[in-house]
């Protein structure tokens, strides 16, 4: 992983988070069952009542589905297999496959009128209850397949009960779109099937966390899943062409349409999505800013009668073909621009389209190989749309070597009112940025100093070393194993499973949260590392995972908070390292070689984790990027917000200098030259003057908040 320019032409251009592939193929590799790599792991687990597949776009997760439901189907007794997506037009994912072509048992098919997704008609029950009504007509008949949306699947649930899906097998797709919120309609049901435990359950996601704070299942919901994960490095490191994803942002200033310009190469393959007519970058004439991004391309030549794409006669002499998804006056043309896309003649044909110009549209499941580039305008209110955003970009296509993700976001100026706007939208942007750097690299292994050599994995000519600086290498999954002095080792089965599974879900908990961000990042001077990894890290984690002890807590945010720091400051090692002249890693062994570079100049121990800021590297990267003035006025905007110490930080000091107490005896010293005992201490006097405050607020007879 490595810092490059996204537009050598632009100075606002933030280098982009890189990722370089050892391209071996094995993705797409089948085995003697015509199962590739992730399928073939997800089918080892077919006889788990409830599955979640954790797994990249274009991984293949569609037909991983189809081989374990054949098999539950035809080997483990149930009834018959109901899929459930979010969108119709997903729906084509799960159309009949001859499987056994390819050395399978069976064939995936699924009857015409049990595809619901095709069935002509609205989802929404209000509107047409004939799909909810087919629904109860197939679950009383004996054909084993349907599929439907996931707003058929929770009317059908309404209407029929749980108990009408006994002993059959329910695959949600794109599983992200669940949440434990009570007012989730599906995540409720889903609830309720598991507590009634009827159900087999396959679970789907190519991103398995939320634009919010909601988790996706309830932890006791959660804990009756195995999970099946294949990594986003897996995915690319096997792929055959595609060697390199680059991830960046670009501020600009003026109409984004003029910034487009800059970072938009025809030559590439390119979905725009425009923001939202309602969001701050919008010009507010959607139609316009399709017509000025064409205008930017080149000169308009009329319209493909038969596609509906616009031919835009570019620069260099080519004519360009472009998808207009925006307009939605027409929707005959629209359904002739989506059947043009759709078109299966033209699935391998790189010169059917060259621009994709969309609003809502061609994000999730959306499947264009050929996408080189993503262009995205304006934050978007989820990481999870961010991550299938760039999911359009990372296919593999025959002699597609490159592709990237841009995220244009206005820069805060000095004549701006609505800088808070702004910054929200930069820290958006960054924290998807810091997140993608975190899912594109590979797992941790996390074990305590001289645990001895793990199986499978390489550890360098020398070979590992009792009291030596240890980084082992799994060439078979990309796993890295790394020894930390001092490091908390889970006690629970469950912690163990969110130490080797979840610390992703983790991080990015931690990277949603504003307050840590923008400490973080704008306010460092005035913000000591701890606050951040042990504060910060440890409200989320205790947040998240509330039934587990305080040891295993301490552990999951020891892992998580070291899983993000190496990642860090393995890419600040590259940076300097290339900044200095020297020799700098390239090829798909990168990040690997700057974590051993970072590992190696240092004693590593926790300890020395939790005092190093998680958002440095990233911080390097914006000074960089910014625009002095600006970068200095957000600044500002930041240290000002600062307030004395809450409560519930002071409560959280206070047990870190317990702690401290229980380790060397002695209290904080609120003198201390350490600014962290300093800080514990500060802590302390801050809680016992809320604690004493609330006792005054009793003897008074006034309600105690404390």
């Amino acid at each position: 992983m490595s810092d490059k320019s996204a537009n050598p032409t632009n100075a606002y251009t933030v280098p982009s988070v890189s990722i370089t592939t050892a391209r071996t193929g094995v993705s797409s590799k089948a085995n003697a069952l015509g199962m590739r790599a992730m399928q073939e792991r997800a089918y080892a687990k077919r006889g788990e009542q409830y599955l979640l597949i954790k797994s990249p776009p274009a991984s293949g997760k569609s037909r991983a589905l189809m081989f374990i439901a054949l098999d539950k189907l035809n080997n483990q007794g149930l009834k018959q297999a109901i899929v459930v997506v979010p969108e119709r037009s997903i729906g084509s994912s799960f159309a009949d496959e001859p499987l056994s072509q390819f050395g399978f048992t069976w064939d995936w098919k699924v009857a015409p009128q049990w595809n619901l997704c095709n069935a002509p008609g609205a989802d929404d029950v209000k509107v047409d209850k004939s799909k909810v009504k087919a629904v109860g007509e197939y679950l009383a008949g004996t054909d084993t397949v349907l599929v439907c949306t996931h707003a058929t699947f929770r009317f059908a649930v309404e209407e029929l009960g749980i108990q009408a899906f006994d002993n059959r097998l329910i695959a949600i797709d794109e599983f992200h779109h669940v949440s434990s919120n009570p007012d989730n309609k599906l995540g409720s049901q889903l609830g309720a099937f598991i507590t009634r435990d009827k159900v087999h359950m396959v679970a789907m996601t190519g991103s398995y966390f939320r634009g919010d704070s909601e988790a996706v299942l309830a932890p006791g919901d959660e804990a009756r899943f195995e999970t099946v994960t294949y990594t986003y490095y897996e995915q690319l490191n096997g792929y055959q062409w595609l060697k390199s994803l680059d991830i960046g942002y670009f501020f600009y200033t003026g109409p984004y349409v003029d910034a487009v310009g800059k970072v938009l190469d025809p030559a590439l393959k390119t979905i725009v999505h425009i923001p939202n007519v309602n969001a701050r970058e919008s010009l507010k004439d959607k139609q316009r800013e399709v017509d000025e991004i064409m205008h930017g391309m080149g000169e308009w030549k009329g319209i493909d009668p038969a596609t509906g794409f616009h031919l835009v006669l570019a620069r260099d002499g080519r004519t360009l073909k472009v998808a207009d998804l925006v307009d939605d006056s027409d929707q005959a043309k629209r359904s002739r621009i989506l059947t043009a896309l759709k078109d299966p003649a033209q699935k391998n044909n790189r010169d059917h389209v060259d621009v994709i110009i969309a609003l809502g549209m061609a994000k999730e499941g959306f499947d264009w190989i050929w996408c080189e580039h993503a262009l995205t305008i304006g934050y978007r209110s989820s990481l999870t749309e961010i991550v299938q955003i760039i999911g359009r970009a990372t296919r593999d296509a025959e002699g597609k070597e490159r592709s990237r993700f841009t995220n244009l976001i206005a820069e805060p100026t000095a004549d701006q009112t609505a800088v808070a706007e702004a910054v929200n939208d930069m820290l958006k942007a960054i924290s998807a940025s810091l997140l993608m750097e975190q899912v594109l690299a590979p797992r941790y292994e996390f074990t305590p100093k001289n645990m001895g050599p793990k199986d499978g994995f390489d550890y360098g000519d020398d070979g590992y070393k009792n009291g030596g600086h240890n980084v082992g290498v799994n060439k078979d999954t990309g796993q890295i194993h790394v020894e930390i002095n001092g490091l908390s080792t889970p006690q629970t089965p469950e912690a163990t499973r969110i130490c080797k599974e979840d610390l992703n879900e983790v991080v990015t908990s931690f990277l949603q949260d504003k307050t840590t961000l923008e400490r973080g990042l704008f306010d460092k001077e005035n913000t000591l590392p701890e606050e951040l990894t042990q504060l910060r890290m440890g409200k989320i984690v205790r947040e998240r995972y509330p039934d587990l002890s305080d040891t295993d807590q301490e552990a999951i945010r020891q892992h998580a908070i070291a899983a993000m720091n190496i990642t860090q400051q393995a890419k600040l090692a590259l940076s300097m390292a290339d900044a200095n002249g020297g020799d700098m890693p390239q090829g798909s062994t990168a990040l690997i070689d700057g974590v051993r570079k970072f590992v190696n100049v240092r004693d590593l121990d926790i300890d020395l984790i939790d005092r190093i800021n998680p958002f440095d590297a990233a911080y390097a990267v914006l000074a960089k990027a910014m625009d002095e003035k600006s970068l200095r006025q957000v600044q500002a905007a930041i240290a000002a917000k600062k307030v004395s110490i809450p409560e519930e930080e002071a409560r959280d000091l206070s047990k870190r200098a317990l702690q401290f107490k229980n380790e060397r005896g002695r209290l904080p010293d609120i003198n201390s030259a350490d600014a962290w005992e300093k800080r514990m201490a500060e802590g302390v006097a801050a809680f016992a003057r809320y604690r004493a405050q609330a006792k005054a607020s009793q003897v008074q007879g006034e309600p105690s908040n404390g």
